[in-house]
């Protein structure tokens, strides 16, 4: 490459980098150890994942009997994670374990009951392991997406160990709303409501709940404030008729006849077409909506509702609304999750380290341009620029990426200068022994950057790849230094290298140097 591109290359460089630093302040993101924030340890309930998968299993496996006509006594969820299936005196157990088994390949049987006539099933080792693991990954996905539309900059989500997740919100000013957000399950169903037996009758144990039913608490709420009043009992099918799971968005608007906002439900087309089943088969009844097991509110059914859209209207604060919004737009949790750690860190905190890491990367770097300058002279002062060049541009890619910097991410920085400046010792070193051997100073140039570059590239290479390894399977602080400690590297080679030899070949071409400050 000619001299002239050399330059072209340098200035267009250059001038990115300070468009890309400026302002600074706004480009680049300052991690949870700089800025403060929330660091939050979640335990995810995988019985619970596991749990739901039975109940799902029980429910479908009685309609699967009914359409074979096999005659049953009972199909329900025992100890928890089994299923036990009562077959009538005429039905043959082996075609109910071949049913079962044919649609159900995750379920075993282990076992029969005292009563000859009951079987036990159980979920197999290898679904139940990776169904665990699947609910913690799936419960990572959801809580990114809730996340991102809380509005958090660079947000650290990982797991960590069987059941736990790692979450780091830098910069989080409102806690207990973070807190409502992540945790909230948000399971939405639809459910049916029973008018065989009253909520007041199952309070007082006057009636036992049908087999097919539950009772969930309902919120009563003032209709014309959303206050709640009070909470009561209602009875309903245990069989969702339509889950959160055909939802297609949610948004918040205020019911023009009491000024209190409510979150608005759209379905995608399939959930629109069983909403409108589900209001033309049940005209004149009543549809609990249900969120996390309360019940919000439930509407008597008037007409067939086309269209699949639906409201949650109960005691909610617009801030709540939105929070519910949120969550139902980005998914249920595969489970619930409970908070096993929660650490606040103060922005007190986060400033002491900018203003010590600051503080002794500027005394880093004094003290390296002083010993470069007086050791290398004129040279020194051309390894010197190259070296505030090498700064510019760490910078400047880590605002065009939006990268965070965290405190190791400054020592990342503070070991790529040192590292910068060792790649212009090794060459300075060869420039020498060069113009000892009686060489032109424009020859020790050419013949001392050849000679050293393999050391140079070798070296960087080789640190580039542990930076690489740091940054695939390190955390939030270690993949901070990684990426400034990567970045660092490439910019070290380009400017030690290319830069600083072309500052020397325009110096030593255009002039009659008899002689190298070096």
């Amino acid at each position: 490459m000619g001299l002239t591109s050399r330059w072209i290359l340098i200035v267009l460089i250059l001038g990115w980098a300070i468009y890309a630093v400026t302002p600074i302040s706004k480009s680049i993101n300052l991690g949870l150890d700089l800025q403060g924030g929330m660091h939050i340890v979640l335990n995810v309930d995988t019985d619970k994942a596991i749990e739901g998968k039975i109940d799902n299993a029980v429910m479908q496996i009685r309609k699967d009997l009914d359409s074979e006509k096999m005659a049953y006594t009972f199909v329900r969820k025992q100890n928890i994670l089994n299923i036990a299936v009562g077959i009538g005196e005429n039905t043959d157990r082996d075609a109910v374990i071949k049913v079962i088994k044919e649609s159900y390949p995750y379920l075993v049987e282990t076992g029969i009951d005292t009563d000859a006539k009951t079987i036990v099933f159980s979920i197999d080792n290898m679904y139940d392991t990776k169904w665990r693991s699947d609910a913690v990954d799936q419960s990572i996905e959801v809580l990114r997406n809730r996340v991102d539309q809380f509005g958090v900059a660079e947000p650290l989500i990982q797991r960590q160990g069987a059941k736990n997740i790692v979450v780091q919100l830098p910069g989080l000013k409102d806690p207990e709303q973070a807190l409502d957000l992540i945790g909230k399950t948000a399971v939405l169903s639809f459910h049916i409501v029973d008018n065989s037996v009253t909520g007041e009758e199952v309070d007082q144990r006057l009636k036992p709940v049908p087999y097919d039913c539950i009772a969930l608490p309902y919120k009563i709420t003032d209709p014309n404030t959303g206050q709640e009043i009070s909470t009561a009992t209602m009875v309903v099918k245990k069989e969702p008729v339509l889950t959160g799971s055909y939802l297609l968005d949610a948004e918040v608007i205020i019911n023009p006849s009491n000024n209190m906002p409510e979150v608005s439900l759209k379905f995608d087309p399939t959930g629109a077409k069983i909403f409108e089943d589900i209001t033309r088969n049940n005209l004149q009844k009543n549809l609990a909506i249900v969120l996390d097991g309360t019940i919000y509110s439930a509407p008597t059914i008037q007409t067939v509702i086309t269209g699949g859209n639906a409201s949650i209207s109960g005691n909610f604060s617009f801030k709540d609304a939105t929070n519910l919004a949120i969550v139902l737009k980005a998914g249920a949790l595969p489970a619930p999750v409970t908070v096993a750690e929660n650490r606040t860190v103060g922005a007190s905190l986060g400033d002491d380290s900018i203003k010590s890491g600051v503080t002794a990367s500027i005394i880093g770097f004094i003290l390296i341009v002083l010993f470069i300058g007086i050791y290398y002279r004129g040279s020194g002062m051309v390894a010197n620029l190259a070296l505030v060049l090498n700064l510019l541009l760490i910078l400047a890619v880590l605002a065009q990426f939006n990268a965070t910097l965290t405190l190791p991410g400054i020592a990342g920085i503070m070991l790529t200068l040192g590292m910068a400046v060792d790649a212009n010792v090794l060459i300075f070193e060869r420039v020498r022994e060069e113009l000892r051997n009686n060489r032109t100073p424009y020859n020790a140039i050419e013949i001392g950057y050849s000679k050293a570059l393999s050391a140079i590239v070798d070296s960087n290479i080789t640190s580039l790849i542990a930076s690489v390894v740091l940054f695939q399977f390190g955390t939030g602080p270690i993949k901070g230094f990684a990426i400034t400690l990567s970045v660092g590297l490439i910019a070290s080679m380009f400017t030690a290298i290319f830069v600083t030899r072309t500052i020397f070949m325009s110096i030593l071409l255009k002039r009659n140097v008899k002689s190298l400050s070096i």
